[in-house]
């Protein structure tokens, strides 16, 4: 379904509308394959409870590995029906997401996700348990990852809601739907690109709700459900250019030489091996992981003879903030 058709009827019923499901699906995506240094920061803070809660529930596990079929050449990528379910209404919580997800009839989650992964599932789990697996999956990220942050979130949601909604008043349709992801852009005689596979059009009734949903993620994706359809699109800003030859913020908030050595540390290093990469005094390198050290941006645990430092979700969300050299 490269391309939608979308009637004009349709079309001057869009709206727009913020779902916490879709956070939920985006933040998934980061804790299992994280795309830019927010998301990175995101999966080095949850990731080691997310690794854990997965080791406890193994059918959470199955569900997840048939979440996303990814793309390869000649295969376009998918994404499960269950997590791209559209809105229904302009603030639906996610209580009211769950309760439907838990709703789907007998037998709908499995077919949806032996349909993503391409595979027949194991059939110890019963419809049932997969249901309950999926929920549970999404129950945790929400509640572990999301919901103390959801007013933030929503506010900046909200942000891109309003100025997409002025974008109308000047550039008409045209002009927002042209942005609204990767290989998103508007065509003549009443056609929405949603991707670049050679797929047959898909034209969407006259009769449908089309909703376009923002999201704090990189990704972008579409769904439907009878006549409702959404298209999640990353906010402003989440797809354009990161400028890497630049001073940063991280510089001057901490000094350059620390900002240099929490950058080194994308993977676990020592002293000796951090002063050979930055080509500064052993004495020195030690000094400015000391003061790191206090102020929460690193940790540090022994391996054999050698003490290794490594970033803390702190020192993450510093590097992913200040940018990179």
């Amino acid at each position: 379904m490269g391309v939608w058709v979308v009637p004009a009827d349709l079309l001057a019923r869009a709206r727009f509308a913020v779902s916490p499901l879709a956070e939920v699906a985006a933040s998934l995506g980061a804790l299992t394959s994280p795309g830019d240094p927010v998301e990175r920061a995101f999966a080095s803070a949850h990731g080691e409870a997310f690794t854990a809660m997965l080791d406890d529930h193994p059918v959470r596990r199955t569900v997840l590995a048939c979440t996303v079929r990814r793309a390869r050449p000649g295969r376009p990528g998918w994404l499960a029906d269950f997590l791209a379910l559209p809105p229904v209404g302009p603030s639906e919580t996610f209580e009211h997401q769950l309760a439907r997800i838990a709703a789907l009839p007998p037998g709908a989650l499995r077919a949806d996700l032996e349909r993503t992964a391409l595979a027949r599932l194991p059939s110890g789990p019963d419809d049932a348990a997969l249901t309950a697996a999926a929920t549970g999956l999404l129950r945790w990220v929400w509640d572990r990852t999301i919901a103390s942050d959801w007013p933030r979130r929503e506010r900046i949601l909200r942000a891109d809601i309003v100025a997409r909604t002025a974008r109308l008043a000047t550039a008409g349709w045209a002009g927002v739907l042209r942005d609204l992801g990767r290989d998103r852009e508007w065509l003549p005689d009443g056609r929405l690109r949603i991707n670049r596979y050679d797929l047959p059009d898909r034209v969407l009734p006259a009769s449908a709700d089309l909703v376009l949903v923002p999201v704090l993620g990189s990704a972008s994706w579409v769904g439907w459900e009878d006549e409702r359809y959404a298209v999640h699109y990353p906010v402003t800003g989440r797809l354009a250019a990161v400028q890497e030859e630049r001073d940063t913020g991280l510089d001057r908030l901490i000094g350059a030489t620390r900002a240099t050595l929490l950058r080194l540390l994308d993977d676990p290093a020592g002293t000796s091996a951090l002063a050979a990469r930055s080509g500064l005094p052993l004495g020195s390198v030690g000094d400015h992981l000391r003061v790191l050290l206090e102020s929460g941006a690193v940790i540090r645990r022994r391996s054999g003879r050698e003490v290794l430092y490594w970033r803390t979700p702190l020192g993450e969300a510093l590097v992913a903030a200040g940018g990179r050299r």
